[in-house]
């Protein structure tokens, strides 16, 4: 008999959850927990699947990064690779797994760069944070901080109020940062100008919380590296990522939910 998606889902996070306590045998302590959330959902074109994949494995092997980790208080981060869609498709493609150097950081990133991609439908940011919630609080490490790094192309479209399940983790203690691809021009419902005012506005929360725009796929590899460096030392961007324009009106947290309704009906 067939398992369903979401039996095979709960087994990966068991999976996950389990490699992470081996993990944690070995360095409990960490200066940082961070879940690496990708949106592999439809609206990512295969190149930029890749490009964003690329982007997360060349930036784990730049010896900056290792240099931030080795810098921090404890000189070791853990880090879990999450790939996201829709309500009920999260897949954990690399467990909890302690980074505290080179050596362990490149083989992370060998280990991903070989990992297949997955493409589903849906854009559900909501459920992004909500699984990642649950994989920061069942990792079984003590860490300094918490973070959850959320990257993708578009708007939560379906599932609860994305700002509700920011709300919720921040309560607990818990950092969001964002990484918009704005590769393209806005040509359907999935997509949306100022995505990352959406970002800002809507997904990011906590203290110190950024977000790092992508404009151009020249600049995938360096900012994804610059995100991580901020967020494994914590430091303060010194010019914003994001500017708002001065009195300019909130970005609608439901802007997703109400075009999906216009272009699929209720």
């Amino acid at each position: 008999m067939r398992q369903s998606l979401a039996t095979l889902l709960s087994l990966g996070l068991v999976a996950a959850v389990a490699c992470g306590a081996v993990a944690a045998e070995g360095g409990k302590e960490v200066d940082l927990a961070l879940v690496l959330a990708v949106d592999v959902s439809r609206s990512m074109d295969p190149d930029e699947q890749q490009l964003q994949r690329e982007g997360y494995v060349e930036a784990l092997r730049s010896p900056a990064v290792h240099a931030a980790i080795r810098k921090g208080a404890i000189g070791r981060i853990a880090v879990a690779y999450v790939e996201w869609s829709g309500v009920a498709e999260q897949k954990v493609v690399m467990p909890w797994t302690v980074i505290e150097g080179a050596a362990s950081a490149n083989a992370f990133a060998d280990q991903l760069a070989e990992a297949p991609i997955g493409r589903v439908y849906s854009t559900s940011i909501s459920a992004a944070i909500d699984f990642s919630v649950r994989l920061l609080e069942q990792s079984g490490f003590d860490a300094e901080r918490r973070v959850i790094d959320i990257s993708g192309d578009g708007p939560n479209n379906t599932g609860r109020a994305v700002n509700r399940a920011r709300d919720e983790a921040v309560a607990a203690d818990i950092i969001i940062n964002g990484l918009p691809f704005m590769l393209k021009r806005p040509n359907g419902f999935g997509d949306m100008e100022n995505l990352d005012r959406y970002y800002e506005d809507c997904v990011i929360g906590g203290v110190g919380a950024f977000v790092v725009p992508i404009r151009s796929r020249t600049e995938i590899i360096e900012a994804t590296r610059t995100k991580l460096i901020r967020e494994i030392s914590a430091a303060p961007d010194p010019e914003p990522a994001v500017v708002p324009a001065q009195g300019r009106e909130s970005v609608n947290c439901m802007i997703g939910e109400m075009r999906r309704q216009q272009q699929w009906g209720p």
